[in-house]
């Protein structure tokens, strides 16, 4: 449709880039962003003639993960966008031929990770200059794609598996975290397998040991296993975790690893080792010492914890040292470990999760907990914000995640007058929030993890 020889299109069209060998990837058209933006991961620099080259995949289909386009083009410029969040990053802009309708034409685009986002193509209005004009009311003006149409286009791009088998070892499928480690193994070409703890046994022999799966299925064959371990099923998880280690299946963090990060007595105990900043902490056995273990603790206010608890749960702030008394003596009458912790009132409700990988913070958020609640805890209704970490805490972050010996972690953090302080680090830390809030993918990263251990190499 014409307009004074302007082209009407949708607020979602269909874009095609020959030079990228990609035939149809649905576009945002976007007249508020300047740049143009493409989808793209495993990004790699490279010289070519004396020139500056970039190496990169495209992945066209969000619901087709194993459709990946390889591609190599020119560096015509490194520029600064603000993503989502509001934060400049540095991105590779290259130049290339691209076709909507009937139109075909040069245009400059980033290359990006959009993963986070609704469409793997955002068409900025340099594209659309002099060319077009946008009704936002309606979409595909300029023809629609059935997945009949798209299965014909990419039968040849789909990526064959690479023979590396990855299990998510956890119980629900349907989480956001799992889904997005099953997501992201098969976008980067992995035979992913979910394996839902519950329905795995062992055999513990000398000359045989086995995991046999409830269909039958024995599970000698996995090169690497991630355990997402829900608390109560902490003992049995890792003694498969264990099982899988015996029988030479790499596993993102060990048994051992997560065991220690479980124990929140123990992992105070080994921070305390180790000269890492937390909250005073105090542990007794019998109530008779109750009150000794409030003083402990600089008195009330004071957050008494069960030494199980996760995402906020069997967490509670008393607030006089008579309710701190009537709480700490109720846990113990019903023979509940605990923990009785000081509260740190300058932080007022917020901390700091810093998503640690294999010794190197990727991605940090900060957490606020909701009017009239002092847990700030997503699932305790939390509200995520992109936050910028001083050195200071990123060392600390590190070294807390090193003396629990785990790969991929997440450590609270909170800030302090006495400087920032680990509160705990959860060994099976969630997505949903920080790659809403950061738009990195985690997941992805993860996986990437696992082919630096395992020695995979990508073709």
């Amino acid at each position: 449709m014409k307009d004074n020889n302007l082209t009407i299109i949708g607020s979602q069209e269909w874009c095609a880039f020959p030079a990228l060998k990609t035939p149809a990837i649905r576009a945002r058209i976007d007249s508020g962003a300047q740049t143009s933006s493409i989808h793209a991961s495993d990004i790699h620099r490279f010289t070519k003639d004396g020139e500056d080259w970039v190496r990169f995949e495209i992945h066209p289909l969000p619901e087709t993960p194993r459709v990946i386009i390889k591609n190599e083009a020119k560096i015509i410029a490194v520029r600064k966008v603000k993503n989502t969040g509001g934060i400049s990053e540095s991105r590779y802009v290259i130049k290339t031929p691209v076709k909507i309708g009937e139109d075909v034409f040069d245009i400059e685009v980033t290359l990006a990770n959009r993963d986070a986002m609704g469409f793997r193509m955002l068409l900025g209005r340099e594209a659309m200059n002099n060319r077009f004009i946008v009704n936002p009311a309606v979409k595909h003006l300029l023809g629609e794609y059935s997945d009949e149409d798209l299965e014909r286009f990419y039968k040849a791009s789909k990526k064959i598996s690479s023979g590396l088998k990855i299990g998510v070892l956890a119980t629900n499928r349907s989480l956001y975290s799992n889904q997005r480690i099953m997501e992201a193994g098969e976008e980067r070409g992995h035979d992913m397998k979910f394996l839902n703890l519950e329905l795995c046994f062992m055999k513990m022999d000398a000359k045989s040991p086995e995991i046999r799966y409830r269909d039958g299925t024995i599970l000698d064959d996995l090169d690497a296993v991630i355990p997402r371990l829900r608390p109560s099923l902490t003992h049995y998880g890792c003694a498969l975790v264990r099982q899988f280690e015996s029988i030479n299946s790499y596993c993102l963090n060990d048994a051992e690893a997560i065991m220690r990060s479980r124990d929140k007595l123990f992992s105070s105990q080994i921070f305390s080792k180790n000269g890492i900043n937390t909250p005073i902490t105090g542990f007794a056995k019998s109530p008779l010492d109750t009150k000794g273990l409030i003083d402990m603790v600089n008195g009330a206010p004071l957050i008494v914890k069960l030494l199980e608890s996760t995402q906020g749960k069997g967490v509670v702030l008393a607030e006089t040292n008579k309710a701190a008394e009537s709480v700490i003596n109720a846990f113990k009458s019903l023979h509940a470990n605990i923990l009785v912790q000081e509260f740190i009132r300058e932080a007022g409700g917020k901390d700091i999760r810093c998503f640690v990988i294999n010794n190197k913070v990727v991605a940090s958020i900060q957490r606020e907990a909701q009017k009239g609640e002092f847990r700030s805890n997503i699932h305790m209704g939390g509200k995520a914000s992109i936050v910028k970490i001083t050195p200071e805490e990123r060392k600390l972050a590190i070294k807390a995640a090193k003396v629990l010996n785990l790969p991929v972690a997440g450590v609270d953090i909170i800030r302090s007058n006495k400087g920032p302080m680990v509160l705990e680090v959860n060994s099976s830390p969630g997505l949903e929030g920080i790659e809403g809030a950061t738009g990195k993918d985690i997941a992805g990263l993860m996986i990437m993890a696992i082919e630096k251990k395992v020695g995979y190499q990508r073709d």
